[in-house]
């Protein structure tokens, strides 16, 4: 089975991943779970809401949290090996990431043959994290690469540094990334390219995608999160943007 874009799948990317004709996407934009809550393994294994939650909404819960750093890198490596073969020559990475696991994705990327290429900050502002006696916890990083010699898809000089705050009205999963600040990951993603989301969580990915016109595939192994993205994509209007591309001439995302 070959997965067709614009489309989300319920399931283990590992499974998945496979299956997409090799050298297809742009571009990969990813949040994998961090699997870093916690200083011990007693602290790890407890479930995502009671590590990362204090405003008491009842979010749904997330698999893959509670792995040590040697397994985070193996199965990192695992999963970025199989996107990498999605993934066309000059292709695109962009992961999330927190501080503890900044050094395991950094190294896991190169592991799997992608070049790393940097390293830009996502300002969560003032409101993130603060700590008596102690530096705010403010960022979170996206670690970003390519496919072999990068491909440059805008002559815009992007920013490397990111500002927006986590507090949303468009957050819809316990770690979910602002849209805007999605928006702005993909300029380096060419409009009407392909991107792909492994851990597409209640679909940001995806959404963020069909308001700039370009086509996605999603993953997510948790089955709860699927009616949510549905509706978060039929919600979204088909871009305005038109263009042309390898699925069909004068092409919308719909």
């Amino acid at each position: 089975m070959t997965l067709e874009i614009d489309r989300i799948y319920c399931g283990d990317c590992l499974d998945l991943l496979p299956n997409i004709e090799p050298g297809t996407v742009d571009m990969v934009l990813t949040d994998p779970p961090y699997s870093s809550g916690g200083m011990f393994r007693g602290d790890r294994m407890q479930k995502p809401s009671a590590k990362y939650i204090s405003s008491g909404i009842d979010w749904l819960e997330f698999e893959g949290d509670n792995m040590d750093q040697r397994v985070y890198q193996k199965w990192s490596v695992k999963w970025l090996k199989k996107a990498r073969a999605a993934t066309k020559q000059g292709g695109k990475i962009a992961i999330f990431t927190d501080w503890r696991q900044l050094p395991t994705i950094t190294d896991a990327m190169q592991l799997s043959g992608w070049v790393w290429l940097g390293v830009a900050v996502w300002d969560k502002t003032e409101a993130a994290r603060p700590q008596k006696g102690k530096f705010r916890n403010q960022a979170e990083y996206v670690v970003w690469g390519s496919h072999g010699v990068y491909e440059k898809a805008t002559d815009k000089c992007l920013p490397g540094v990111f500002r927006q705050s986590v507090f949303t009205e468009d957050k819809m999963h316990m770690t979910g990334k602002p849209i805007a600040l999605l928006e702005q990951l993909l300029e380096i993603c060419k409009p009407g390219g392909l991107v792909l989301d492994p851990f597409i969580g209640s679909g940001s990915t995806a959404v963020a995608c069909k308001r700039t016109g370009r086509h996605y595939i999603g993953m997510e192994i948790v089955p709860g999160n699927i009616p949510i993205i549905e509706q978060r994509i039929a919600n979204v209007p088909a871009s305005l943007f038109s263009f042309e591309g390898q699925y069909g001439q004068s092409e919308r995302v719909l």
